[in-house]
């Protein structure tokens, strides 16, 4: 009886991470960590920083915290039969 081979096919999946400008650290680790633990090819990384106004800082018009996003686009392999 001939043996069927497995072929891997590759498909591409999102993954968003959110949090706060304050928390970077955090959010780098949590990022190394999922790369690490789904053992996943990463395609892309690209983010955004969203700051937030202060409202009670007056005509000085500064920022406090604002929201961090990163999107990452990352490849994972899936046995085809």
């Amino acid at each position: 009886m001939p043996r069927t081979r497995l072929r891997s096919i590759h498909v591409q999946q999102v993954k968003i991470f959110k949090s706060v400008d304050t928390e970077l650290e955090d959010l780098e680790k949590q990022i190394n960590r999922f790369i690490r633990k789904n053992n996943v090819r990463v395609l892309s990384i690209s983010g955004n920083h969203s700051a937030s106004m202060d409202t009670g800082a007056g005509p000085m018009n500064t920022f406090s915290g604002g929201d961090v996003t990163v999107i990452m686009l990352f490849e994972i392999e899936s046995p085809s039969r």
